[in-house]
C-alpha cells in the first residue's frame, strides 16, 4: 500500500479527512496517482472521494441519484440549486438562448480589446486578480449582459459572497469564519436584489416602449412579455436569472485566469510554445494552452453532491464500493482529468488534446450555463497576458478564501 494511504489508515477516523483536503490542495497528483491505482473510491467518515474518470463521469451525469442538495441553503429556489425540476429545465433553457453563442467572436474581441487596454495602463506591472480578471470579467457583465450604471466594486462583492458561500463553505470545509460569510453572502444579496429590481424595472419601461437595446436584461424581459412562458416565470424568477449572469462571471474568470497563467509560467518550455501562438494572428491557436493548463489546474477541484439511493461506484473491478443514500460525494475531477484511461500519457502537456470531455466546465444536467463564455473570457484574457514582452511572475499569488486574492505581473514596456 502507498505512503498516502498507510497513513491515512493510521490516523484516527476523525482526522482522515483533514489530512486529505490538506493532500488534495498541496500534493494534488501523486496523491490522487495513489488513489486511483489502489483506492479509486475513498470512504471517509465524513465523505467519499471518487477521484477515477468514470466515477466522476458517472456521479454528474446521474443527477437524480447524486443530487445537488447542499446548494440549496445557499441559493434558495435558484434553479441551480434544483436537478431536473421543471424550473430548472426552462430556466437553464431560456438562458442558453438569452446568451446566443452567435455573439461569442465579437464578444472575445471585445475582451481582447478590454486586457489590452488595462494591460497597457499597467505600464509593465498589473495585479492579475483584481487588476485584470475580475475588472475584464465585471466589463463584460456591464456591456453584454446589460448590467448599467452599477457599482463595480458592489457587483464585485455581490459575486464575490455568493461564490465563496456556495463554493467554498460547505460543512465538510469547517471554515471558522462561516457565519460570517453567511451574513455577507445575506448582505449582498439584498443590496444586489436592490439594484436588479431597480434595473429591471428602468429596462421594462424602456422594452415597452420599443427601445431597451439588444443586451441579455433586454432580451430576457422580451421573453418574459411574451406570454409564451409559463405563469409560473414571473418578475422574480427574471431577477434571479440576472442576478445569476452576474455571480457566475466574475470570480470564476478570476480563479481560471490565474490557475492558467500559474501553470503555464511554472513551465519553460510550455510558456515559450504559448507565447508565439499567443502572438499569432488566429486567436484559436492559442486556445489549447490555456485549456490543457486549466486540466494540470482547475479552479474547481471538485463538485459535491449527495447520493439519493445506494449506488456502486467503480463497478465491475476488485474497487467496488457502494455509495449509501444520503452520502456526501465529491467527484474530485482535478484527480479524474488525469486518469490515463481517457487521457493518454496524462502528465505531458498537450496543447492539441482534445477537451471536449473535460471537467473544466463540469458535465451534465449542471454544466455550467455560461460555458462558452467563459471559455472566451478565460483564453482571451490569459492570450493577452502573454502577448507581453518578458511577462512574468513578479510575486507568488496570495490566497484568501480558497481562491486567488492577488498576483502582481510584469513585464518590460
Amino acid at each position: 500500500m502507498g505512503a498516502y494511504l498507510t497513513k491515512l489508515d493510521g490516523l484516527a477516523p476523525a482526522a482522515r479527512w483533514t489530512q486529505a483536503r490538506a493532500w488534495l490542495f498541496d500534493e494534488p497528483m501523486p496523491f490522487f496517482a495513489e488513489l486511483r491505482a489502489e483506492r479509486p473510491v475513498l470512504a471517509l467518515p465524513e465523505l467519499t472521494l471518487a477521484t477515477s474518470y468514470a466515477d466522476c463521469s458517472l456521479i454528474l451525469r446521474r443527477h437524480l441519484s447524486f443530487q445537488v442538495d447542499l446548494y440549496k441553503p445557499k441559493q434558495g429556489d435558484y434553479w441551480m440549486a434544483q436537478d431536473e425540476t421543471p424550473v430548472h429545465v426552462r430556466e437553464k433553457s431560456v438562458m442558453r438562448a438569452i446568451l446566443d453563442r452567435s455573439e461569442i467572436p465579437a464578444m472575445r474581441d471585445f475582451i481582447a480589446t478590454t486586457a489590452a487596454a488595462r494591460l497597457t495602463a499597467g505600464k509593465g506591472t498589473i495585479d492579475a486578480t483584481h487588476g485584470l480578471a475580475r475588472g475584464v470579467a465585471l466589463s463584460l457583465v456591464e456591456e453584454w449582459f446589460g448590467f448599467e450604471h452599477a457599482d463595480r466594486q458592489a457587483m464585485f462583492e455581490w459575486s464575490y459572497w455568493n461564490q465563496q458561500d456556495a463554493f467554498h463553505n460547505q460543512p465538510f470545509d469547517h471554515r471558522p469564519d462561516s457565519a460570517e460569510i453567511i451574513a455577507k453572502r445575506s448582505d449582498a444579496g439584498v443590496m444586489m436584489g436592490l439594484y436588479l429590481a431597480a434595473l429591471v424595472a428602468a429596462k421594462t419601461v424602456e422594452v415597452k416602449l420599443g427601445h431597451g437595446g439588444d443586451r441579455s436584461v433586454a432580451r430576457l424581459l422580451r421573453v418574459f412579455f411574451s406570454g409564451g412562458l409559463s405563469p409560473d416565470f414571473d418578475i422574480k424568477r427574471v431577477i434571479f436569472n440576472v442576478g445569476g449572469l452576474l455571480i457566475g462571471a466574475v470570480e470564476t474568470t478570476n480563479h481560471c485566469v490565474t490557475n492558467a497563467l500559474a501553470e503555464i509560467f511554472a513551465r519553460p518550455d510550455v510558456l515559450a510554445r504559448a507565447k508565439i501562438a499567443a502572438l499569432d494572428p488566429d486567436p484559436g491557436k492559442f486556445d489549447g494552452f490555456a485549456l490543457e493548463a486549466l486540466r494540470f489546474n482547475p479552479a474547481f477541484p471538485y463538485f459535491f453532491r449527495t447520493a439519493h439511493r445506494d449506488v456502486v461506484l467503480s463497478g465491475g473491478s476488485d474497487h467496488a464500493a457502494t455509495i449509501p443514500n444520503g452520502a456526501t460525494v465529491l467527484a474530485v475531477t482535478h484527480s479524474a482529468m488525469q486518469d490515463e484511461q481517457v487521457y493518454p500519457d496524462p502528465t505531458r502537456f498537450d496543447e492539441t488534446r482534445a477537451q471536449g470531455d473535460s471537467f473544466t466546465f463540469g458535465q451534465g444536467i449542471h454544466e455550467c450555463l455560461g460555458k462558452a463564455i467563459g471559455n472566451a473570457l478565460v483564453v482571451e484574457t490569459v492570450r493577452q497576458v502573454l502577448r507581453l514582452k518578458d511577462v512574468h511572475a513578479a510575486a507568488p499569488v496570495v490566497w484568501k478564501g480558497g481562491v486567488p486574492e492577488q498576483w502582481q505581473l510584469g513585464w518590460t514596456v
